[in-house]
Order: structure tokens, then sequence, then C-alpha cells
């Protein structure tokens, strides 16, 4: 549908991309991946014509249309929700003008035998076929719909989008793009503006999308649930895998082991080559081959491998200040906005040491609650804190108080104590901050970059209750591996407020679910809770809300866990698949050097060293085991393979 050739980018002489090239197929449903930096947001600017690249095009045919959510916009709409979103019909809206200006004007004649009278009556016949064809007459429903999936209630389409947080104004932008129907939909970090209700809706809605679909998203449950194949942007190449997240990372390992050996191999032999130059430079007699080895290191093919530095993942923190049995206690809590109660009578208790996740719908009160817990917002109640207890607080927009003008190490400088100060490199390390980047100023620095510094700088300080609102917004997969791994390791309370799945899990065994200005606990983790509530979306947490569904959306529930299972059966597949090639290469490789042993055996005089040694003897022995263990591995894998394929056939 979409073909990328040799697309390269260059930034004042720096190149970022290098002769990118992989076609967008029409029902494509791809993950793209990379570093912060990488450029995954520049190439889809590129491809939707925002921005052009140095070198290289981008061909699609002609009359496609591409429909792109950028991680940020400024707005300035004065209409209310639905009104904007209709904006999204600017045809219909075109051809409802046409029609009727049309039907108004054959309404006033009466020639009805004449060539222009014919010719008018037929481009009314043509505007009102495309209306129909476009769902003209649906629009207003469909426009309902898209909006109720992303969250918003019926009572909130007549507001204002001035009334909204950029936020819900984003969502009312995503609403538009998929109302509009592209060919292409790209969205750069979609999740980020939403719940994890709206979340599970959009991924419905794009599994089950007619056109192609690339996202950007640092959410890994998301990616896997929508994504069937993955683009990484790495070191300016692209590398195209045919596998949604999870089961390119496994790829991708493979990839990287090989490209570490054909660059340490690449390496030993560029040492050869300068040994050589730097032996034999002075000597003419050897000039004409020093100047031919000059000339091979010039023309060599460089071996780059990116680094992975995974060291940093096994950092433990200090241990938390001992507290009371009880971290907190809340006793008849509410809270009211004016006239607009949040929440009512809230009673519960938050023991040592539990993990407990915020989830539900955005304004159901989640951050309302966290900020009166630390103590941050008058409330009706008692919010009772126990034995020594102190709070670590993490707002959604906590890096906006780093200070600026502080480099990244004095950040934490600031606030480390006793033996931790010794260890702030290592811990600034730990966050991926490493060589110059500790001496930066804050105010330089991504989004990305301060809501990790900011999440270091959390952790260091004396806590044992930390109450975190969206950590994960902005940290890309690597820096939530870092924060989860540094959680798990925290020996006191937390509770946590986000929308990402994969991140909760494990991390939480209680669930705090938010409905109708109340909650309600539930013990397990968030995928125990989905699965124990036996629910497809979260759409059906909201007290009141009817469940019985139409056939339709019966249908559409089947067709994702269908979906799902399916996509499970051939994950699993082709995992059995891949072992038992493996085990088969294996096979192969000790028979042929058993049958080499063999020859020797039988001829000792081919290689007497190895006879009177008993070296021979040895090394066919270890080879028969291996071949034992691949011959074990093999039939194992084919036992599993006849399981999975009668299970499937069941």
């Amino acid at each position: 549908m979409i073909s990328l050739n040799n697309i390269s980018v260059q930034f004042a002489g720096t190149p970022l991309f290098d002769d990118i090239s992989f076609i967008i197929n029409r029902r494509d449903r791809i993950g793209l991946v990379g570093r912060n930096g990488a450029g995954k947001t520049t190439l889809m600017r590129i491809i939707s014509g925002q921005m052009e690249a140095t070198t290289g095009q981008v061909a699609s045919p002609s009359g496609s249309s591409i429909g792109y959510l950028p991680q940020e916009m400024h707005f300035t709409s004065q209409h209310t929700v639905i009104n904007e979103a209709l904006k999204a019909f600017a045809e219909i809206k075109e051809l409802e003008q046409r029609i009727h200006k049309l039907t108004e004007e054959i309404s006033h004649r009466t020639d009805y035998h004449t060539e222009e009278y014919h010719k008018l009556s037929q481009k009314l016949a043509e505007g009102t076929e495309r209306y129909d064809i476009l769902g003209g007459a649906t629009q207003h429903a469909r426009a309902e719909k898209v909006l109720l999936g992303l969250g918003f209630e019926r009572r909130d389409l007549e507001r204002p989008m001035t009334e909204f947080s950029g936020g819900w104004q984003m969502r009312v932008e995503l609403a538009k793009i998929l109302l509009q129907t592209p060919e292409l939909v790209m969205l750069d970090e979609p999740t980020n503006h939403l719940d994890i209700e709206s979340i599970q809706w959009l991924e419905n809605f794009l599994i089950d999308y007619p056109g192609a679909v690339i996202v950007v998203s640092h959410d890994r449950a998301f990616l896997d649930n929508v994504t069937t194949r993955t683009i990484e942007i790495s070191m300016g190449k692209a590398y195209d895998y045919k596998a949604c997240y999870s089961d390119y990372e496994m790829l991708r390992e493979e990839r990287m082991a090989q490209e570490l050996a054909a660059y340490s191999n690449q390496q030993r032999q560029i040492a050869q080559i300068e040994h050589f130059i730097t032996r034999f430079r002075a000597k003419n007699t050897k000039a004409r081959q020093v100047q031919s080895k000059i000339k091979m290191l010039e023309k060599m093919e460089k071996v780059e491998v990116e680094e992975l530095d995974k060291s940093s993942i096994h950092f433990r923190f200090p241990e938390a200040p001992a507290s009371g049995k009880v971290a907190l206690e809340s006793v008849s809590v509410s809270k009211r906005y004016g006239s607009k109660e949040v929440l009512r009578d809230l009673n519960f208790m938050v023991a040592r040491g539990e993990r407990i996740a915020f989830v539900g719908r955005n304004g159901e009160g989640k951050t309302t609650l966290s900020r009166i817990l630390i103590g941050d917002l008058p409330h009706e109640g008692i919010v009772k804190l126990g034995h020594n207890v102190k709070i670590g607080y993490y707002a959604q927009n906590q890096a906006e108080f780093l200070d600026p003008e502080k480099t990244v190490f004095q950040t934490l400088d600031d606030v480390a104590a006793g033996e931790v100060r010794k260890q702030t490199r290592n811990i600034l390390g730990g966050f991926l901050f490493s060589g110059e980047d500790i001496d930066k100023k804050v105010k330089v620095l991504s989004g990305g970059e301060k809501s990790r510094l900011a999440i270091a700088r959390l952790l260091l300080e004396p806590v044992n209750l930390l109450v975190l609102d969206e950590p994960t917004n902005h940290l890309d997969m690597r820096s939530k591996d870092i924060l989860k791994n540094a959680l798990l390791q925290f020996n006191g309370t937390i509770i946590v407020v986000s929308h990402d799945r994969d991140f909760l899990q494990g991390l939480t065994g209680k669930v705090f679910e938010f409905r109708n200005k109340n909650i309600k606990e539930f013990i397990g983790d968030v995928y125990d809770f989905i699965d124990h509530r036996n629910i497809e979306s979260l759409k059906q947490l909201e007290a009141g809300r009817k469940v019985a569904a139409s056939e339709k959306e019966t249908g559409i529930s089947e067709n994702r866990q269908n979906w799902e299972q399916k996509k499970q059966f051939e994950r699993e597949l082709r995992k059995l698949q891949q072992g038992i090639e493996k085990a088969e290469k294996e096979i192969e490789v000790c028979e042929r050097d058993m049958a080499e042993l063999e020859k020797i055996i039988a001829n000792p005089s081919l290689n007497p060293p190895m006879i009177e040694s008993g070296e021979v003897f040895t090394k066919y022995e270890a080879q028969k085991n291996r071949l034992t263990k691949a011959e074990k591995e093999w039939e194992q894998f084919h036992l599993e393979l006849e399981s999975l394929e009668g299970k499937e056939n069941s």
C-alpha cells in the first residue's frame, strides 16, 4: 500500500536514518519501536507528509489517506465535544451542502426535459449515493459511539472543549482520526492519554480496523494485543520482524547475539591488520602490503552493536525505615469540588508492606485520593498514618518540580544521605544516566529523562510508603523495567495509580477499583482482577451499567477471545517449531563430528597423536552424550507439538 524507499535523514550533518526501506501493507498492524531518540516520531512525520526526508521517498497510491496522532498537540477549539468530533466528516458536510443546494435549484425548475435539468438530477443522485456510502445518516451515532468508547460520558458531549484537560482533548483528536477511517492510522503514544478501560476499547477497535495501523507505544500489553509486526529503529537502520512485541524481544536477542559475534570477529580481524601495519610500516619491502592493508581497513564495512547494559536493572535500594503494622487508615473520607462529588464515605485500611493498584476510569478520583492520602488536599473525614510512616509521592507532573538549573548529579546528591551518597553515580547509572549525562542541567533533559530522574530522586529518600501516580508516563520499555525491578525490591508499602497492565502485573497484590464515588477491594494483581470479573474490557466496571450486550457486541467479544487464543497458539507453535529446528541442527552437527572421529578410530594413521593421547575417544564420548541430549530434546518438542495441535483441533 505505502512504500518507504531508501529513506535517509540528517540533522546538522548527523545521520538519524540511513537508507531505510519497507512496505506498509493494507491490513498491517505494526509496532514501531526503538530507544528514545532513535527517530520513531520523525519517521512517522515523514510517512504522514509533515516532514521530508533528506534523501529517499515515500510512495503511496493516489488518493490514499493517512491519519496521524502525534504525542502532543496545541488546542484552540471552542466547539463542543460532539461538534469537534463531527469535523471528521468534512466530506459528508460538503455533500450535505451540495445536496441541499442542488435540491433547492431543482425544486425551482420546470424544464424537466432539458439536458441541463438531467445533468442536475444526475449530480444530485451521485451526491446522494456518495452520502449514503459514507454513512451520512449515521455520522452522529458513530461519533457518539467512539467518544463513549474513549471514556466520555454522554453528558460530556455537549460540553465545550475548553472545559477539558489536554489529555481529554487528545481523546477527541483520536476519535476524529478513527472516524475518518483513513487507509493508514498512525498513533504516537496513544495510551498516555487513556485509562485501562479506554485502552482496551481502543485495542478492540484497532484489531478490527479495516486499514493499516502503525503504533508507537511503551505499553507492552497494548503492543502485544494489537500488533502482529514489529519494526525496530536502531542505529539508523530498520529491522523488520513478523511478530508481536514479546516475540520480537526474543528474536531481537538472537539477532543481537549474532551481531555481537560478528562484531567480535571483525574486531579481532581489525586488530590483526593494525598490528601488521604498525609492525611493517617502516619497511620498504612491505610498503605495498601495508598500503593494501590500509585500504582494506578503509573499505571494511564496520559492524556496529547497540549497547545493552543490563547491570543497572539489578540495583538494590536501601531498606525502608520500619513502620507500624498499619501504614494508613481512611475513615469516612469524602471529597467535593464545589457541587461535584468525587469521593463518598471511603473506609479502608492499608497494611504495612501491601502493594495496591488504583484502577478505574479517568475522573473517578484516583489522583484525588492519592493527594488526600499524602495530605495535599482538604477533605471530609480522617486519614490516619501509622506509626513512623514516612510518605514519598510521585505526581503525574513530578518532573516539573525539579530545579531546572541543577545538574543531574546535583539533583540526586541533594537528597542522598549516609552510605547511599557514596553510590550516587552508580544509582544514576542504574537509571540510564552515565558519562557526561550526569553533568547535564535538568532543563535540557527530555520528558522521559526528567521522569527517570524524578523517580530516582524519590526512591533515595528515606520513606516507607510510596504513592505513585502514573509513574510510567514518558518512560520507555527499559526505563519501566528498571523502575519495576527497583519497586519489587522496595520493602515498604506501595500505592500506584497506573493504566499500564504489564507494569502492574506481579508488582501489586491488591486492586482498589474506583467507581461511582467509591472503591471496591480485590485481592490479586490486575490480570487476576480482570479474569475474576470475567470481563473482556473494563467497561463493565461501572456500577449500574447494564452488562447485557447486543448480539453484535457479543460477537466482537467472542472474536476477540478467539483471536487471543489463536495468537497464543501461534506463539507456542512457533517456539516449539524453532526448538525442533534447533535440535535437528544439533543432531546433524553431532552425527557429522562423530562420523569424522569414527574414521580416525577405524584408521589410526589419519591422526596418530589423537589415538595415542586418547583424545579421539574422549571427544567421541562427549559428542555421543551431546547427541543423546539433542535427540531427547527433539523427541520432547515433538510430543509437546502433538499435544498442542491436539488441543487446537479438539
